[in-house]
């Protein structure tokens, strides 16, 4: 492996930059984006009956915002929800989208790096062609000249070793991401709804006290 670094020349090392940053983006935001973590299945259905069962099973609204990006978007609703089911939702489409933001971390580093590392290798090419030019341009020296082609091609197949990966994973996440939108904006829908059902005032008046 280190022969092969050393044979593609410095741009090897750059590519293997690259490739240990994109590894380490893609094992994290496949840690993070679980849908057990991103919305607990029957969180509202939960939600729903602590309030309606709040001297048993109180619900608080820190509690809940830290439990998980569902969880913060249901409680930035509860805390509106005496203003009104317009106001109520509102204020989660806004929570949703600083959510989402968060959901996207690094993957323009990701993006950037799928896209960056064929040009590295395109450029290690050129590099190396340069080299097997000025070889062929003056006395032949076989090993300059393999010297060059070995760096023309190693760093062209890295590159598209690193970038394929990159690729795949970054429209993977960029799709799981999606559903994650439409999954969060569904069960903020559900709230709203229960909400209606078990006169939202009067819950919210009593969570409130319960929070404090």
């Amino acid at each position: 492996m280190v022969d092969l670094l050393l044979a593609g020349g410095w741009l090897m090392f750059v590519l293997l930059g690259c490739s240990i940053i994109a590894l380490t983006i893609i094992v994290e935001r496949m840690w993070v984006l679980k849908e057990r973590k991103i919305a607990p299945a029957d969180l509202v259905q939960h939600v729903l009956k602590s309030l309606v069962l709040r001297e048993a099973k109180p619900l608080k609204l820190s509690e809940l915002a830290n439990s998980s990006p569902l969880g913060l978007i249901l409680s930035r609703g509860l805390q509106h929800s005496e203003q009104g089911v317009s106001v109520m939702r509102a204020r989660m489409e806004d929570q949703g989208r600083q959510v989402i933001i968060e959901l996207e971390r690094y993957l323009n580093t990701l993006g950037s790096i799928a896209s960056a590392a064929p040009l590295l290798g395109l450029l290690g090419t050129v590099l190396g062609m340069i080299q097997i030019f000025a070889v062929l341009g003056g006395t032949p020296d076989p090993q300059a000249l393999a010297g060059g082609i070995a760096q023309a091609l190693l760093t062209t197949a890295f590159g598209l070793f690193i970038a394929i990966p990159c690729l795949l994973f970054h429209r993977y996440f960029r799709r799981r991401i999606d559903e994650f939108a439409i999954k969060l904006e569904k069960e903020s829908q559900k709230l709203v709804d229960g909400l209606k059902a078990i006169a939202p005032a009067i819950v919210a008046r009593r969570m409130d006290q319960v929070e404090n």
